[in-house]
Formats: structure tokens, C-alpha cells, sequence
């Protein structure tokens, strides 16, 4: 690696690698853009209330504004399809579950909006009117960012170090000219730096972008977390602001900037121990995802079907929805079964992170891993395993604690505003007491922006 400097280059120690079978191969299994249901999760968008612009039976066109946030009326959702709202979906208190709009596959889009100056007041309200703001989110909290706020920095990350992560290389073949264009778009609002770490050793698209300050980071998962990145690069403190964006909604602000489309098409992975096929195909935001998995032939029918990885995804089902911000559909074995004195067994065949079984002997050696907790929630314990698989400066034992209690100041000055669920998530998979981590990260960031607000 030529011409990279030590202090650009971040050693993740810690973390942990979960050597699952099905990691999706380089290959191309077709195209699935025309999926005849579209389906949007509300609960995608952390902290988000919302409020319909629609109602079932009414049309729609791609790029329609379909519902905003209660809380910030001027953040809107807009439809990936044109077609009609089939169902709005509720579930306990009325709240909207699922909005469901019927594909008429003629691709009819709305009205394109054209950016009239470089100010930094009209940049922010044409990304409001088009529904492209709903792409950047901001830390900490992880919501969509706060567009009134300016932030110190924007990250990327353009790698992803997650169970059966797909290339993220290979997902943004061609796209060059649209992320740059999404770039020189965020700098002209900002500007501020903006980083981007790629994993070390590998060639990437964004050698090639201008205007941003590349990073390298080498080590496990989560590695490849934005904000295991920010906590190495710029770390929040309190009352700061950071912006975060994926690579591939980078894409979909750089095509409605040159082509005057909101395109929401996008390459994911396919992957899972259940599937006989395993690759990329190409797919619509929000496409359901019984026709995509036929793509991949199940080997059995008892499966849960993920939107997303198997650490941070959502259970959606074989009829559920792509997850707003997901790249990758995960098809794993359900673990409803249950092992009688399992955890004496010699388990010559079993995972463990720890050196409970086998497993650490063969580190090559890939599993078919299932959703069984092998065992039941217990007493809140401590056992170090936590301080293993997080690579940050802070005690996440006694800051879980902390959320726990509800204790804000502690939670503060424990580092809660650097971390989201998904940078403690591997915390969870190793907890010997089965808590439920990201759920307690999640509920206590939530308090907090209230308190906040």
C-alpha cells in the first residue's frame, strides 16, 4: 500500500468474526426491480412518528411524497414505485406498521425539482422537497439528521464487516460519477471534512472521488461500523454533531442530481446457509421478498427470513419488505427447537465465541448457525466478554447498566452519544446472561433525545 501514511491506517483489535456459512458469491442472479408490492417499515427510521399524506386506494408516483415525520413535518418519504396505497398496515394504539403500495409497473415518476443555487438554505430545502434528506443520519442518536444543525464532520463507511457482509465494492460498480456528484453536493452544504474508511488492503471506488479524506481500517467486525470509524477518527462529545450516509444513498442523491430521476434501484446480496444460490441481484428500496428469494432456492422450509444481517436485521418474514436501509436479504435455519443438556454435550460440531466448545481449534472452519438463544435470559453477570468484541474506550458493562437504571448523567459520562444498538451488537451475540442489548441502547437514546429536545 503506497503512499498511505500510519496515522491514516486503524488497527481494530478487538471484535469477533462470526464464521457463518452463505456469504453471498461474486456473481449476478438477476434483475428484480418490477417487485409487484413495495413495502415501507416506519420503524426503519429510528424516532420517527408518522403521519400519512395518503390513504389507501389513493395513486402514487415514484418519488411521491407518501408521509412525514410528526415531530419535523418537512422530512418526507417518498414512494420508490408508482402504482397505489394497497394497505396501511397498524398494529397496537394505531401505529403504522407497514405501508404497502401496489406496483403498476409503469414507472411513472412525479414532478423533478430542479437545485436553483448553492446556498446552503436552498441545497437543504431541495433535499427536503425531493425526500433525499431522509438518506443522511446523524449521530448521535442515529436519526435522521437534523437538517436546522450544521455537523463537524460527515462519515462514510464504504466497507461493511458484518456476518455474510456483501462487497461493497462490488455493489457500486459504474456509480463513480454519482457519488461524486453526491459529494461535491454534501461539501457545498457543509463544509466540513468528509471521511471515509475502507478496509485495508482492498482497492475501492472512492480512490477515485475527490473532495473527501479516506481512512483504512484492518481488524474484525465491527470494523466496518460508521461509528466504531467516528469513534477512532472524531469522537462525539456532547452537544456535537455528526452526519453519516451510506455509499449506495450517495448514489441515489448523485442520480436525481445528473439524471433527474429518484431512482431507488439498488444491487444487494443474497445470502444465507438456506439458500442454494448465493450472489447480487438487483432490486427495488422496499421490494418484497418472496419473489427475490426464489432467485435463490430455499433448502428447507423452516427459515427466518432477514432483512439486513444476522447481528442487526429485522425479521420480516417470506412475504416482508427490503428494510429502508438494508443491503443484504440473510435466510438462515429458525432455531425453534429445543437441546436437551445442550450445553454439556461435547459439541464437536458448534460454534462458540468463547472456548466453551471446539470451534476456536478450527479457525477456518465455517458453521451453519440457527436463531436458537440456547438458552434463557438470566441474571445480569459480569463476565468480561463485552470489553472482547468492542473496540471503543468505554465500559459498555456499566454503561448498559447505566440505561438500564435510566441514569443519564452516568449514562453520559459513560459514552453513550458515541454509540448506537448496532456498535453493540456483538455484545449481545456473546452475553452470557442473554440480555437484550440493542433493544436497552435503543430505548435509552431515545430518552435521552427527549430530554434533549
Amino acid at each position: 500500500m503506497k503512499n498511505i501514511e500510519n496515522k491514516d491506517v486503524y488497527k481494530i483489535k478487538k471484535g469477533l468474526d462470526i464464521r457463518i456459512v452463505g456469504k453471498a458469491e461474486k456473481r449476478f442472479l438477476g434483475s428484480y426491480v418490477n417487485s409487484p408490492y413495495v413495502g415501507i417499515y416506519p420503524d426503519d427510521l429510528v424516532d420517527f412518528t408518522p403521519k400519512m399524506l395518503l390513504k389507501e386506494g389513493d395513486s402514487v408516483k415514484i418519488g411521491s411524497p407518501i408521509f412525514f415525520d410528526k415531530d419535523r413535518p418537512l422530512i418526507k418519504i417518498c414512494s420508490p414505485v408508482s402504482g397505489k396505497i394497497k394497505e396501511i398496515r397498524r398494529g397496537a394504539k394505531r401505529k403504522i406498521e407497514t405501508i404497502v403500495i401496489e406496483n403498476d409497473f409503469q414507472n411513472t415518476h412525479s414532478e423533478v425539482r430542479e437545485l436553483k443555487s448553492e446556498e446552503r438554505e436552498t441545497i437543504i430545502n431541495f433535499l427536503l422537497e425531493t425526500g433525499l434528506f431522509a438518506f443522511i443520519k446523524q449521530r448521535p442518536y442515529n436519526i435522521i439528521a437534523d437538517y436546522d444543525k450544521r455537523p463537524k464532520a460527515i462519515f462514510i463507511s464504504a466497507f461493511d464487516s458484518a456476518p455474510l457482509a456483501p462487497d461493497v465494492n462490488y455493489i457500486l460498480e459504474g456509480t463513480e460519477l454519482y457519488i461524486q456528484a453526491a459529494i461535491d453536493l454534501l461539501k457545498k452544504l457543509t463544509d466540513v471534512k468528509i471521511y471515509v474508511g475502507l478496509k485495508f488492503g482492498e482497492d475501492s471506488i472512492f480512490k477515485k472521488i475527490k473532495n473527501i479524506e479516506i481512512k483504512y481500517f484492518e481488524g474484525p467486525h465491527p470494523a466496518g461500523n460508521v461509528g466504531i470509524q467516528i469513534h477512532h477518527v472524531d469522537p462525539i462529545n456532547k452537544g456535537e454533531i455528526i452526519w453519516t450516509i451510506r455509499p449506495e444513498d450517495l448514489v441515489v442523491i448523485g442520480k436525481y442530481l445528473i439524471d433527474k430521476k429518484f431512482d431507488l434501484r439498488r444491487k444487494i446480496a443474497l445470502t444465507g446457509s438456506q439458500l442454494t444460490k448465493k450472489g447480487y441481484i438487483e432490486t427495488i428500496l422496499g421490494a418484497q421478498l418472496s419473489s427475490i428469494i426464489e432467485l435463490g432456492d430455499l433448502v428447507s422450509d423452516n427459515n427466518r427470513f432477514i432483512s439486513g444481517n444476522v447481528l442487526t436485521g429485522r425479521n420480516v418474514g417470506y412475504n416482508g419488505f427490503l428494510g429502508f436501509y438494508d443491503r443484504m436479504i440473510t435466510v438462515i435455519p429458525e432455531g425453534n427447537y429445543y437441546e436437551f443438556f445442550g450445553w454439556l454435550k461435547p459439541g464437536l460440531k458448534k460454534y462458540s465465541p468463547s472456548k466453551m466448545f471446539f470451534s476456536w481449534l478450527c479457525k477456518k472452519k465455517e458453521y451453519i448457525l440457527d436463531t436458537n438463544y440456547h438458552g434463557s435470559p438470566r441474571p445480569f453477570v459480569v463476565t468480561g466478554e463485552y470489553e472482547k468484541v468492542l473496540p471503543m474506550d468505554i465500559y459498555p458493562q456499566q454503561l448498559l447498566k447505566a440505561a438500564i437504571t435510566k441514569n443519564i448523567p452516568l449514562m453520559e459520562n459513560l459514552g453513550i452519544y458515541e454509540v448506537v444498538e448496532e456498535d453493540l451488537a456483538l455484545c449481545e451475540y456473546v452475553c452470557t446472561s442473554k440480555i437484550e442489548v440493542q433493544q436497552i441502547i435503543r430505548e435509552a437514546l431515545n430518552m435521552l433525545r427527549k430530554e434533549n429536545s
